[in-house]
């Protein structure tokens, strides 16, 4: 399918005008746009017609994907989306997107956090699973396979993945936390399907060039599968969102206001004219 990128990128704006304000002591980073729109159409061609989890989702992926098969730049994506994420604002953001868009049975978010069991109605039943994880610069990638764990654990045997984590030849811990990452899912029943390296770029101010990857799995060997979920030990609590952040808080909360998607009032003031 011929791609019109120009509507490709004006329906990725709206999901971006949608999004919550990224809080960046729990690595909250948001992918720039341009790669929202290349990520968006690889996720729709790789799991159309699937039954896809997003383990997390600040970047708005789940919703871009939505969004441009609604507006009918792609032809065809999953076949539905649920977005599990422990920050309250990026739920309810992806519930008002999908209301005023139309997108309800399509698309849906719940409130999840990565040290609970997955919810019973979403084990083992998923066709794939997306995540974009906390890199585990600090943590020797625990925090990232805390969460490729949950994503397995949705799926069904046989089922696919996609992981999305930091790939820079240059920082040795991007390589070691890529290797782990791949040697954990190999343990698991998956292998490595497809690769997509030094691919993302993001807004962060104090590593502007870092970049991610996108990795495909598919789960191979079934009776190696996770069968079920289980709480999050402790030990691999620390560290979590960097170093001495450990994952210590269950939900972001969100506070109601009757003015989203304009500016809220304690960050500008008005300035009269001279008269």
């Amino acid at each position: 399918m011929e791609i019109d990128y120009r509507a490709a990128i004006n329906a990725i704006s709206d999901v971006v005008q949608n999004r919550p304000a990224p809080i960046r002591e729990f690595d909250q980073i948001y992918m720039k746009t341009g790669d929202m729109v290349a990520m968006s159409i690889f996720m729709a061609e790789r799991f159309a017609d699937l039954d896809l989890v997003f383990i997390g989702d600040g970047d708005g992926i789940a919703l871009s994907i939505a969004h441009l098969v609604q507006e009918k730049v792609l032809e065809r994506g999953p076949k539905s989306m649920l977005i599990l994420d422990f920050d309250e604002r990026i739920v309810n953001s992806i519930v008002r997107f999908a209301d005023h868009y139309k997108l309800e049975g399509q698309i849906g978010a719940v409130l999840y956090n990565v040290i609970d069991p997955l919810p019973k109605t979403v084990i083992g039943c998923k066709g794939a699973f997306y995540t974009n994880p906390p890199w585990g610069a600090s943590n020797d990638g625990e925090s990232v396979l805390a969460f490729l764990e949950r994503g397995m654990e949705a799926v069904t045997p046989g089922g696919l993945g996609a992981v999305v984590i930091a790939d820079d030849a240059s920082l040795p811990w991007t390589q070691d936390v890529l290797h782990r990452t791949q040697e954990h899912a190999l343990r698991t029943g998956f292998i490595v399907g497809e690769m997509v390296p030094t691919w993302h770029l993001y807004h962060l101010d104090d590593a502007p060039d870092l970049k991610s990857c996108a990795m495909l799995l598919r789960g191979v060997r079934v009776e190696s599968m996770p069968t079920r979920s289980e709480p999050l030990p402790h030990e691999r609590r620390r560290n979590f969102y960097g170093r001495d952040n450990p994952l210590r808080h269950r939900y972001v909360r969100e506070k109601k206001t009757l003015n989203y998607g304009r500016a809220p009032e304690d960050t500008y003031f008005l300035e009269a004219l001279e008269t």
